[in-house]
């Protein structure tokens, strides 16, 4: 069993930037994919970033890349995604997700367990 609590959301204006944190308990964690995704008010969960579990591979939506940036920590048991020039349409929450195992980091029928997520709001 994994339990994953995100913080670090907040209201933000256009170009600013957030660290999001995701804490996760258990000894497993160099175990996990660990995955971002974000859900804005009326859409589906998007894809945002995911990390490998010995960190040497990254994966980001077309839409974040260049601005997103994923890691982790295995001293903290903690996964962050630093979000540099932030745009309106980032606005939803976030959540991070783990996964044993997947084929498509992308999909989020794949992750095993998931957090209640953080708001991110930013504002034009």
């Amino acid at each position: 069993q994994v339990q994953l609590v995100e913080s670090g959301g907040g209201l933000v204006q256009a170009g600013g930037s957030l660290r999001l944190s995701c804490a996760a308990s258990g000894r497993t964690f160099s175990s996990y994919v660990m995955g971002w995704f974000r859900q804005a008010p009326g859409k589906g969960r998007e894809f945002v970033a995911a990390i490998s579990w010995n960190g040497a591979n990254r994966n980001y939506a077309d839409s974040v890349k260049g601005r997103f940036t994923i890691s982790r920590n295995y001293a903290t048991n903690t996964v962050y995604l630093q979000i540099n020039s932030l745009k309106p349409e980032d606005t939803a929450v976030y959540h991070c997700a783990a996964a044993l195992s997947l084929r498509n980091a992308a999909s989020p029928g794949e992750y095993d367990y998931w957090g209640q997520g953080t708001q991110v709001t930013v504002s034009s």
